[in-house]
């Protein structure tokens, strides 16, 4: 069974928005995903990231009790969520990754029908987040470009105020600006004691909004951890460039995993502190070296490349 790795841990304290145990759906044979174990604080982005057909959409059915789990249990917001009575849901946005809309109404026909289906939404607040992001509400969907109807998914999400936000690759179809209105988006929410469960393929943003992050992968956890947790842990690409040819020796150094020889230059994956293979490297007469930070995509890379697990 592969170990899990759960840094940057909320505290035994804090409330928590939402927590999972043994969460499994297994279809027949295939696994959607299996034995999730997850804690998310109040106030906090939690990033869930992983591949194609990782279970993260799947996860989020059986949050929202859309489908029914294996076994297991997930409570949101102190209630535990079943198929049946909206219960707690009341409190949640979602923004499922295959938004599908009403296409003979307009923007503002769409909003104000999902408005009413929640008790009643200001008029005025969904056309300011409209507004905020560029979208036209007088027009119909059918005639709206991927990207605005994708701003409508986004209205609907943030409009009536809910303490649990759950974003399934939210900013998908979204130009750049819109991208960072999204952004301040979560942010205010976050502020005003929402919670955000994102994911998301696009881990530059992850990496810019989220406290913490969990990657899944062929249904199973691998690592909760905060996103400097991760950096610190994902393989660096060093290049030390040499008089000559770089000598073999390097492929030997502690932590190094790969090495790659291009003339005068070796090109090394490291796992961990970088001094033992500068220590090989200054015997041979090492003239410069240059270093790529690691950032949130190598550490997804490595864990899902099999490299840490």
């Amino acid at each position: 069974m592969t170990a899990v790795m759960e840094q940057g841990a909320p505290s035994r304290t804090a409330e928590l928005a939402l927590r999972t145990r043994g969460l499994t759906k297994l279809y027949g044979a295939q696994v959607g995903i299996t034995d999730l174990d997850l804690d998310v604080s109040t106030e906090e982005v939690f990033g869930f990231l992983g591949p194609n057909g990782a279970g993260k959409t799947t996860t989020i059915r059986m949050l929202l009790g859309l489908i029914r789990p294996t076994r297991g249990e997930a409570t949101i917001l102190g209630t535990p969520l079943r198929p049946g009575p909206v219960g707690a849901r009341a409190d949640l946005g979602y923004l499922p990754g295959d938004l599908a809309l009403y296409d003979r109404m307009t923007g503002e026909q769409v909003l104000h029908y999902l408005a009413s289906l929640r008790g009643g939404v200001p008029a005025q607040r969904y056309r300011d987040l409209a507004e905020r992001l560029g979208l036209d509400l007088t027009r119909r969907v059918r005639d709206l470009s991927r990207g605005n109807r994708q701003k409508v998914g986004v209205v609907q999400a943030f409009m009536h105020w809910p303490r649990l936000l759950v974003l399934d690759e939210p900013t998908s179809g979204l130009d750049p600006l819109v991208q960072v209105e999204f952004g301040r988006l979560v942010r205010e929410a976050v502020d005003f004691g929402a919670t955000v469960f994102l994911s998301s393929h696009v881990l530059a943003e992850v990496e810019q909004l989220a406290d913490r992050v969990a990657i899944v992968d062929g249904g199973r956890l691998l690592v909760v951890d905060t996103v400097d947790g991760l950096r610190e842990k994902a393989t660096k690409r060093v290049e030390l460039d040499f008089p000559g040819s770089p000598p073999p020796e390097l492929g030997s150094a502690p932590g190094v995993r790969e090495l790659e020889v291009r003339g005068d230059t070796a090109v090394c994956t490291v796992a961990g502190p970088v001094g033992p293979l500068m220590a090989v490297a200054v015997r041979y007469g090492l003239l410069d070296v240059h270093t790529h930070d690691p950032d949130l995509e190598d550490a997804f890379l490595g864990y899902v490349a099999g490299g840490t697990r």
